[in-house]
């Protein structure tokens, strides 16, 4: 009787030991994938595990360790299990940036390119604007309004034409013998001062085609065309 109780204490007392080495297990293995250390407590419970397992008998050992490697087996799989999910999140993440990253490479690629574009074509308008603007009117000793305007759709592309005109109307009413009388600013476009126009040709006092040739490139080359000069012209009342 005391023989078999003492079997039954050891078998009791033998899964016990490898229940605690199971758990030491999971500890140890969850322990690394977090980035802790247990290597004192392993080798401490190892070490009790192989004392406490030598006073189980054979059979009884079979069970326990058994019991142990299951444990430990599914520990590791655990342990698996949170590495692969780790790398999974990490991986996303990095998919997630790159993506950000390709998007805004994306629309500061196609906001260049509109810009190229909008040069492109303000371009092409100073060129036709240029273009029209070499050819030559007879002179006369005077113009009218009509004379003037006609001379100036000649010269100013058609899309830029209206904004070109309110400038004319609200600068000189298209007189282009108009002189400021407190500043001296001349013509179609109040030049000041108005000799700045003889760039366009030496009869910018009498002729009203070299003043519209003046004016259009003075309008492209400082806002980028007469409807940017009008805008401006609207914010400023100036130009």
């Amino acid at each position: 009787m005391l023989e078999g109780n003492r079997v039954s204490r050891i078998s009791v007392r033998g899964f016990a030991v490898a229940s605690a080495t199971a758990v030491t297990a999971v500890g140890s293995v969850v322990g690394v994938a977090s980035g802790s250390v247990a290597q004192n407590n392993d080798a401490e419970a190892a070490a009790t595990d192989a004392t406490l397992l030598a006073d189980i008998p054979a059979g009884q050992q079979a069970q326990v360790q058994t019991a142990s490697l299951t444990q430990q087996a599914d520990a590791q799989a655990i342990a698996a299990d949170a590495s692969a999910k780790k790398d999974a999140e990490a991986a996303a993440r990095k998919a997630a940036a790159e993506t950000a990253i390709a998007k805004k490479d994306a629309a500061e690629k196609a906001a260049k390119a509109a810009k190229e574009r909008e040069e492109a074509a303000k371009a092409a308008s100073r060129s036709q604007s240029a273009s029209a603007g070499s050819a030559s009117f007879p002179v006369q000793s005077s113009y009218t309004v009509a004379q003037i305007q006609a001379m100036a759709r000649q010269v100013v592309a058609s899309s830029q034409y209206q904004c070109f005109s309110n400038i004319v109307d609200h600068e000189s009413s298209w007189n282009y013998r108009a002189v400021n009388a407190s500043s001296g600013a001349y013509g179609l476009f109040q030049a000041l001062p108005g000799s700045k126009m003889s760039s366009a040709g030496a009869d910018w006092q009498t002729n009203p085609a070299t003043q519209i040739k003046w004016g259009l490139n003075y309008m492209d080359s400082r806002y980028g065309s007469p409807c940017d000069a009008w805008a401006f012209w609207q914010a400023n009342h100036w130009y």
